[in-house]
C-alpha cells in the first residue's frame, strides 16, 4: 500500500498556478526524489503535504487517511516531519538541547513543557533519543557546543537529527545538502540511505543530481507546476524532456 499518495493536486496563488494536477505515490519504505528547476513548484507541493498550504484541487492521502483533514499540528503524531530550505533551528540552544526539543513532537509535548521539563519516564526517553540521532549523524562530539558554533554543513546534520528525533514514518527534506561540500553531501546520502532501516519513508528534494540518483529509488520531475517524469533514476535521467526542462546534456551522459 501506498504510504503517501497525492491526487490531481493542484494550487494556485494570484490567479498563478503553481502545481497543475500533479499526482504520484510514495510506497511504504521508498526513497523517493523530487526534481525540477526553481520555480517548478517542489517546495509549493512539501507545504501542501506538511498542511502549510491548502491545495484549491486535488487529494492527499497517508496510510489511506484524507490528510486535507487533519490540522498541521496533527502530523507529527501521525509520523510526519520536515526540514526546511533555510535552518529552522534554536539559536541558543546546544545540539543536544535542539535535537531533544525535537523529541517533544514524539512525547505530544508542548514546547513550553519540554523547556519546563518533562516527566522523569519521558526526559530520560528523549535524552536517550536524541543521544541515538546524534550517534547516527556523527554529531555526538558536538553534542554540547552552541549549535550557532558549527559551520552550516553540521547546522543543516543537526536540523535533520532533530526531526529524525520525533520517530517519523514519512520524512519530507526540503534539499537536505544545500550549502554542503561534496564530502557532506556524500555524509547525507549514506544518512539517507540508513533511514530505511530506521522505517523511514522519504520524500526528497534536493538539487545535488549525484546525490538524487544515488540514493533514490525512483524520481519525479516537475517543470512549471506540472508532472513531466516519472521512473527510475536512469530513466528519468534519459528523458529528453527532463534533459531539455533541467538536467541539462553533461547531466544525461554523466
Amino acid at each position: 500500500m501506498a504510504l503517501l499518495e497525492l491526487s490531481e493536486l493542484s494550487i494556485a496563488f494570484a490567479g498563478l498556478r503553481a502545481l497543475e494536477r500533479v499526482s504520484f505515490e510514495v510506497a511504504e519504505g521508498e526513497i523517493l526524489g523530487l526534481i525540477g528547476p526553481n520555480g517548478a513548484g517542489k517546495s509549493t507541493l512539501l507545504n501542501c503535504v506538511s498542511r502549510v498550504h491548502t491545495p484549491t484541487a486535488g487529494a492527499i492521502r497517508y496510510l489511506g487517511m484524507d490528510l486535507l483533514r487533519k490540522p498541521i499540528h496533527e502530523l507529527a503524531a501521525l509520523g510526519i516531519r520536515r526540514t526546511f530550505q533555510n535552518l529552522e533551528l534554536f539559536k541558543d540552544a546546544t545540539v543536544r538541547e535542539n535535537v531533544v526539543l525535537g523529541t517533544a513532537l514524539r512525547y505530544r509535548a508542548s514546547l513550553a513543557a519540554e523547556l519546563a521539563g518533562l516527566s522523569r519516564k519521558a526526559e530520560a526517553q528523549a535524552a536517550a533519543r536524541a543521544d541515538k540521532m546524534l550517534r547516527v549523524l556523527e554529531l555526538a562530539e558536538h553534542a554540547d557546543t552552541p549549535v550557532t558554533a558549527l559551520p552550516y554543513g553540521l547546522q543543516k546534520s543537526v536540523e535533520l537529527a532533530r526531526a529524525l528525533a520525533s520517530e517519523p514514518k514519512l520524512l519530507l527534506l526540503d534539499e537536505p545538502a544545500a550549502g554542503m561540500n561534496p564530502q557532506e553531501s556524500r555524509r547525507v546520502g549514506s544518512t539517507i540511505l540508513n533511514l530505511r532501516k530506521l522505517g523511514i519513508t522519504v520524500l526528497l528534494i534536493e538539487h545535488d543530481m549525484r546525490l538524487v540518483m544515488s540514493v533514490c529509488d525512483r524520481i519525479v520531475v516537475l517543470d512549471h507546476g506540472e508532472k513531466i517524469a516519472e521512473g527510475a533514476p536512469d530513466a528519468v535521467r534519459a528523458n529528453r524532456a527532463v534533459v531539455a526542462a533541467y538536467l541539462g546534456e553533461d547531466a544525461a551522459h554523466a
